[in-house]
């Protein structure tokens, strides 16, 4: 009787220290999220300012970024770093791969300042009010469920790897109904990546909660905060498609 209730209490205090270790683990993916957050609009707003004079006008920086053929560099780059830090992530420590995502962080708000030369401020504001909503609920939703949604993985990459090649069609096309098309299924797959990556992180912690190091945990850490980064980062733009008011 002794021995069942050392082992019931035993197996208490690691679901109690695995409970524990979660709670500190998400708030680091979402504390490193933030940090991206912050980098990625203090960069992007200092560009489009440096971009943009008093009067409305292309500076000589802007029209180097703007108006020149660099700006395909700087529209993919960040895309071709996503697949790049994949490939790194286990090469790499764990200190490498934080300046890593601070960086890719930093190219993101360059390839996303035009919004400035585009969009009204209030919009943007308003939009990322609206943006940060969405994905705390859904955040949170993929984190409490009981339901097993790691099912929706396949069809939900399948789904952004469309929105690429459809994204790329569109550029040389330049039709408005593809535009809003893209933009409405966007805001749809971005939506459920949210959840689904936010359940993902949780599972992933709760099965390597007894085997994992410091090292695998402070990748994983980051690895879910560029997740959850590229998810905001994208619902936030194609909601902008939507609800921003063009200058």
């Amino acid at each position: 009787m002794a021995e069942q209730q050392t082992i019931r209490t035993g197996s208490g205090v690691r679901s109690g220290a695995i409970d524990q270790g979660l709670r500190a683990h998400m708030n680091k993916v979402y504390g490193m999220m933030s940090v991206g957050m912050v980098i990625t609009a203090l960069a992007a707003w200092a560009i489009s300012g440096l971009a943009v004079n008093d009067a409305g006008q292309l500076t000589q920086f802007g029209q180097a970024i703007y108006a020149s053929p660099l700006k395909w560099l700087i529209m993919f780059a960040p895309l071709i770093m996503v697949f790049a830090f994949g490939a790194m992530i286990n090469r790499i420590s764990a200190s490498g791969a934080q300046l890593f995502f601070y960086t890719f962080a930093a190219l993101m708000g360059l390839s996303i300042s035009s919004i400035f030369l585009i969009y009204t401020g209030f919009s943007i504001v308003q939009t990322f009010l609206v943006t940060a909503v969405a994905f705390a609920g859904l955040s949170l939703w993929g984190y409490t469920t009981k339901k097993d949604i790691s099912g929706w993985g396949s069809f939900l990459i399948m789904g952004v790897i469309g929105l690429i090649v459809a994204s790329i069609v569109n550029i040389f096309l330049a039709s408005p109904a593809i535009m809003f098309a893209i933009s409405a299924l966007g805001v749809l797959i971005f939506a459920g990546l949210t959840a689904y990556d936010t359940q993902r992180i949780k599972t992933e912690y709760i099965q390597h909660a007894r085997s994992m190091n410091d090292e695998w945990l402070q990748k994983s850490a980051i690895m879910g905060a560029l997740h959850l980064y590229l998810d905001f980062i994208n619902l936030f733009m194609f909601l902008l498609s939507f609800m921003g008011n063009r200058e």
